[in-house]
C-alpha cells in the first residue's frame, strides 16, 4: 500500500475559503471540481490514497480538498496536462502559514495542519505574525 502524500497550492485570486467555495459552485455546479496543473505529480499513488490538496490564501493555509483523481487533459497547443479532481466538500483547516512559491509541493501528512472541529468552520484566523510565531515554537 503506498503512503499517504498531500499537495499544497496558492489559491490565486482567493481572499478567503468563501471565494474559492463560491468560484467552484459557478464553475462546476454540483460535480467535482477540476485544477488543471502543468506538471504530473510522480508520487500520484501516494496522493490517490487519500491525499488532499491544501490551499493557501494570502500566505495561510485555511482548507483542503480531497483528491479524487488525476486525468489527462490535452492543451489546445498539443501539450497534456493533469487535472487534479477534487471533492466539493472544502473542509476547514486549522491556520498555518506558508511562504509564497508557484505551482504545487508535496506536503507530507505529519506537515498537513488538522481540520478544524465542527463548529468552528467559520472561525476567523489569527493575524499571520502571531500565527508563524506559534508555529516557530510548534503550537499551531
Amino acid at each position: 500500500m503506498a503512503d499517504l502524500v498531500h499537495l499544497i497550492k496558492l489559491c490565486v485570486g482567493a481572499e478567503k475559503v468563501e471565494d474559492l467555495i463560491d468560484w467552484q459552485a459557478g464553475r462546476y455546479g454540483d460535480g467535482p471540481a477540476r485544477h488543471v496543473t502543468r506538471m504530473w505529480p510522480k508520487r500520484g499513488d501516494e496522493i490517490l490514497a487519500g491525499g488532499s490538496l491544501y490551499w493557501v490564501f494570502k500566505g495561510v493555509v485555511l482548507a483542503r480538498q480531497r483528491i479524487i483523481g488525476l486525468e489527462e487533459v490535452p492543451g489546445a497547443d498539443g501539450i497534456t496536462r493533469c487535472a487534479i479532481v477534487l471533492d466539493r466538500d472544502v473542509v476547514r483547516t486549522e491556520a498555518l502559514p506558508r511562504r509564497p512559491f508557484q505551482g504545487w509541493r508535496y506536503l507530507a501528512q505529519n506537515d498537513a495542519p488538522r481540520d478544524l472541529p465542527a463548529g468552528r468552520e467559520r472561525e476567523d484566523h489569527l493575524p499571520r505574525d502571531l500565527m508563524a510565531a506559534l508555529s516557530e515554537i510548534g503550537l499551531r
